[in-house]
């Protein structure tokens, strides 16, 4: 059972992180270079809102699979769930609240320089985030399950 967990939590990871981690990142260029009647920028918004609630089973089979892996209490993976915590929190209160403001500016109007460079900056902070969780799910330090 523990195989089949740790299966899902790696795809979930992949199939909804993935895609989030993606439209985020081209987001902030194709809300600066969009022309009226542009959906790229509105789009790349339903996927990242889209792929969001579907991430809520990343860390939905991550306790399942610690639970049954005995390792709730790693220092490790208690790591990994601050970051993932606060990544959540960058996309929910920061990238997807930035995205809605620059798609609800009027047609024509220029957008603002510093927006989309505070956009791009915190879509970076939060692919790092997951990236510094992917390593410590594989290296797993002070693990005594071995990595």
């Amino acid at each position: 059972m523990t195989k089949v967990l740790l299966s899902v939590h790696v795809l979930a990871a992949i199939l909804a992180i993935g895609p989030i981690a993606v439209a985020a990142s081209v987001f902030p260029r194709c809300a600066r270079e969009a022309k009226p009647g542009d959906g790229t920028a509105a789009f790349l918004h339903r996927v990242c809102r889209s792929y969001t609630v579907v991430g809520v089973a990343v860390p939905a089979f991550g306790f399942a699979t610690g639970a049954r892996m005995g390792v709730l209490a790693d220092a490790w993976l208690i790591a990994s769930i601050v970051l993932t915590a606060i990544a959540a929190g960058v996309l929910a209160l920061a990238i997807l609240p930035g995205q809605r403001r620059l798609l609800a500016l009027p047609p024509g109007e220029d957008v603002p320089a510093g927006a989309v460079a505070r956009l791009a900056g915190l879509t970076g902070v939060f692919n790092l985030l997951w990236a510094i969780v992917v390593v410590l799910m594989i290296v797993r330090p002070g693990s005594t399950t071995g990595a």
